[in-house]
């Protein structure tokens, strides 16, 4: 068999029978591709199963261990010669399964990235999909040198996805795993590439605090994802440095209005001055990412670039804060 599609699931009885019957639906012009379609229920406690059998999936059955685990099953049991995974949320487009394979033309190619696209209209998701877009732009810029595949719309040879150990269990959600992977694909040089023609539709945040608590989340997970690979703390192929600059820039901020009254009042106020300085240089270098990013966005939505402000401010705090916490977690465990 040539192609196995496996869709992770929990909890998703409402949105997976659209996500299968999509995959169901492949439209497949140059010619039949022989492929099945692997649904695992990760401890569901909702009809998740049975929508995804009726919807025409196979379907097995794990306790409650994440997403990680759970494709990892659906790959143990795939007959596929290459894996590909969505999530039960997405919707691929008519198109999606051949647009995955054909960069498996070339036999160099062990990885590939697909995109997400979303059909919402609030202020907050056409944000979130800007924000994606600016990113796939990182990638396309980086397009020999590709080191992350996100989950959502990935396909892998299998004999390397097993090669290379599979997704790391130890994610518990669904928090990095991926990434993880692609590191350590592209740390053996196995060569990854991203084709934006291989759509999925999905439903992103679509409130500012839900935005929040994911980017929050993204940033609490980023902790043990590092640890593993510290050289990505730096840079990878996806995370714009941008981001990064914000985050300085908003860590350095806090801790300047802490420490400038004090060193004053103490008597060190060339100290003082130069924390100020350096602040300052922070404050315009985050202030021209900001701009930097909204004027991409204006090309493209212009009401989203004006939100965009406020929202990479969301994100920075969200980062500020996750950071921290998935440090103090990380670290208690590792005590443990």
């Amino acid at each position: 068999m040539l192609a196995s599609v496996i869709v992770p699931a929990y909890n998703s009885e409402k949105a997976i029978t659209e996500c299968i019957k999509a995959i169901r639906s492949q439209e497949l012009s140059d010619g039949k591709i022989d492929f099945e379609i692997i649904a695992v229920d990760d401890g569901s406690t909702d009809g998740t199963a049975a929508a995804a059998e009726k919807a025409g999936a196979k379907v097995l059955r794990q306790q409650n261990a994440g997403p990680a685990k759970a494709r990892n099953l659906g790959a143990r049991n795939a007959k596929g010669v290459t894996l590909l995974f969505t999530d039960a949320d997405c919707v691929p487009e008519k198109n999606w399964l051949r647009e995955m394979l054909k960069p498996f033309a070339d036999r160099d190619v062990v990885g590939v990235q697909g995109a997400y696209a979303t059909r919402q209209r609030s202020l907050v998701a056409r944000f979130v999909q800007l924000e994606i877009e600016e990113r796939y732009e990182r990638m396309q810029k980086h397009a020999q040198s590709l080191d992350w595949i996100g989950s959502y719309s990935a396909a892998y040879r299998a004999k390397d996805f097993f090669g290379a150990g599979g997704f790391d269990e130890s994610f518990p959600k669904a928090s990095g795993e991926d990434p993880e992977l692609s590191y350590k694909l592209a740390k053996k040089g196995k060569k990854l590439v991203f084709n934006p023609s291989a759509v999925v539709y999905h439903t992103h945040p679509d409130t500012i605090w839900k935005y929040f608590r994911t980017k929050f989340y993204r940033a609490f997970y980023r902790i043990p994802l590092y640890s593993k690979h510290t050289d990505k703390i730096i840079s990878d192929s996806y995370t714009t440095k941008s981001v990064k600059v914000q985050i300085l820039a908003g860590y350095f901020g806090t801790a300047a209005m802490l420490m400038v009254p004090v060193l004053y009042l103490s008597g060190h106020a060339w100290v003082a001055g130069t924390v100020l300085s350096i602040n300052t240089l922070l404050f315009i270098a985050g202030s021209a990412t900001i701009l930097k990013s909204a004027y991409f966005m204006s090309g493209k939505d212009l009401p989203v670039a004006a939100f965009s402000i406020l929202m990479i401010n969301v994100r920075t705090l969200a980062f500020m804060l996750g950071l921290p916490a998935g440090f103090i977690r990380h670290a208690k465990g590792a005590l443990k």
